[in-house]
């Protein structure tokens, strides 16, 4: 599976940029084993700053399913 992580300027300085990136790579790294091979890139908003892990990880499921990454539905 490839995955890029893509963070611009405008979401904050170098420290905060980097923080999101680890965020957004940890919870992807939940969903790995279950998710269909193939590339997918992610790309960070600054409204990532503001959301609870908690939240992401709610938003991050909904997208998945509904995008139909999931292997099977039943495991998540």
């Amino acid at each position: 599976m490839q995955l890029a992580f893509i963070t611009s300027k405008k979401v904050g300085n170098a420290v905060i940029r980097n923080k999101s990136r680890r965020r957004v790579r940890a919870l992807v790294k939940d969903y790995e084993d279950n998710m269909i091979i193939g590339s997918y890139m992610f790309v960070m908003k600054n409204e990532i700053n503001q959301k609870s892990h908690i939240q992401l990880k709610k938003d991050f499921q909904f997208a998945f399913r509904r995008m139909k990454l999931f292997k099977n539905e039943n495991n998540i």
